[in-house]
C-alpha cells in the first residue's frame, strides 16, 4: 500500500467516524455558511448534507438568534479559544425533537454545544466547528429532581388537611415579619381564629365531618387573604393569619368579613348539614410587644375574650374602650 493510499484510507475512516458519531458536528465558514454537516445533524434536522452545503446557518435554522450566535462566534474567531453553551443557560441551539427512550416526554432535545476554532496552515482561524451534545436525559433528571425538591419543600411547610402553612413554617414567617417591623416600624396585624364548639361537632357527627368543617374554613381563609398575607393552621381547630402592612382597623374589617361569611355558610357532608361560627382575636404589633411570641399571646388574649363574651365575635388587643 502506497503512502498516498494509506492517507486516503485514514481520511476515509476519519470522515466515516465523524459522520456516524452520536454527536452533532457542523463546520461553518466565516460567513456562517455550512461546510460540513454530519449524520447526527442529518438524522435530527431532516436535511441531507448536500442540501445544506454552502447554505447560511440562520436561514435554515430560524430558532438560532443571529445576534447572539455571531457575538459568541466572533469571540472564538478573534481569541482562537473554545466557547461553550450549556442547557441551563440556553436549552438548545438547534430545536430538535427528543427521541431519548428514558425521557420520551421531553418536548425537545436539551443540548450542550462547544464552539471550536479551526486554524489553517498559516495559523488563521478560517472555520468554526460546532459540537452538539444531546444531554436530554441528564437535563430531565436534574429538572425532575429540582421539581421534586420544590414539592418536598412545600409539603414540609404545609398542613396536609387545610393546605395552609403548618405551625412551624407560619411561626418562622411571623418571626421574620416581627424583625422587619423592628427595622421599619410599619403597621402589621395578627389574627387568631378558633372554631366555636368544635368538640361538639366531632362528638355529634364524627371526625370526618369535623375535618370537612376545618377544610371549609381554610378554604374561606384562602378566599379572603391577599397574596402578601400568611395564613396557617395553628392548632387543631385554631388558625392564624398575618396581615402584613395592615393597621388594626383594617384587620378588623377583614376579620368581620370572614366571620360574617362563616356564619352564613353551610357545610354539607352526605345528608348532614352543619352551620358553625368562629371567634376571632386581632392584635396590631406595637412597641410594648417585644417578641413575636408576645405578639401571639396578645392576639390569643383577644381571641379568648371573644370566647368568654359569647363567641362568634371579634375582640381587639388592646381592648377598645
Amino acid at each position: 500500500m502506497t503512502l498516498e493510499s494509506s492517507q486516503l484510507n485514514e481520511l476515509h475512516w476519519l470522515m466515516e467516524m465523524l459522520h456516524n458519531i452520536d454527536v452533532g458536528l457542523v463546520v461553518l465558514d466565516k460567513e456562517y455558511n455550512i461546510q460540513i454537516f454530519n449524520g447526527f445533524m442529518e438524522n435530527h434536522s431532516g436535511y441531507l448534507p448536500r442540501e445544506v452545503k454552502d447554505k447560511c446557518l440562520f436561514e435554515l435554522f430560524d430558532e438560532i438568534q443571529p445576534e447572539w450566535f455571531i457575538r459568541k462566534a466572533e469571540s472564538v474567531f478573534l481569541l482562537k479559544n473554545k466557547a461553550f453553551t450549556i442547557w441551563e443557560q440556553r436549552p438548545y441551539l438547534f430545536k430538535f425533537d427528543s427521541y431519548r427512550p428514558v425521557t420520551g416526554s421531553a418536548d425537545f432535545m436539551y443540548q450542550n454545544t462547544t464552539f471550536i476554532p479551526l486554524l489553517s496552515a498559516s495559523g488563521d482561524v478560517t472555520h468554526l466547528c460546532l459540537l452538539v451534545y444531546d444531554v436530554t436525559d441528564n437535563a430531565i433528571h436534574k429538572l425532575s429532581l429540582e421539581q421534586a425538591n420544590k414539592e418536598l419543600a412545600i409539603l414540609s411547610q404545609t398542613d396536609g388537611l387545610t393546605k395552609l402553612f403548618n405551625r412551624a413554617h407560619w411561626e418562622l414567617c411571623l418571626q421574620a415579619e416581627y424583625k422587619r417591623w423592628s427595622r421599619s416600624d410599619h403597621a402589621s396585624s395578627l389574627v387568631m381564629i378558633d372554631i366555636d364548639h368544635f368538640k361538639k361537632v366531632n362528638d355529634s357527627y364524627g371526625h370526618l365531618v369535623g375535618d370537612d368543617v376545618i377544610r371549609h374554613l381554610s378554604g374561606l381563609i384562602r378566599k379572603h387573604v391577599r397574596e402578601t398575607d400568611v395564613s396557617g393552621r395553628y392548632g387543631g381547630e385554631e388558625f392564624a393569619i398575618l396581615l402584613a402592612d395592615t393597621p388594626l382597623e383594617n384587620a378588623q374589617i377583614f376579620a368581620e368579613r370572614l366571620r360574617s361569611e362563616v356564619e352564613k355558610s353551610i357545610v354539607k357532608h352526605n345528608d348532614i348539614e352543619i352551620q358553625y361560627t368562629i371567634s376571632i382575636g386581632v392584635a396590631e404589633i406595637e412597641k410594648t410587644i417585644n417578641t413575636y411570641e408576645a405578639w401571639i399571646e396578645c392576639a390569643d388574649t383577644a381571641l379568648y375574650r371573644s370566647k368568654d363574651e359569647g363567641r362568634n365575635r371579634i375582640s381587639l388587643y388592646p381592648k377598645q374602650t
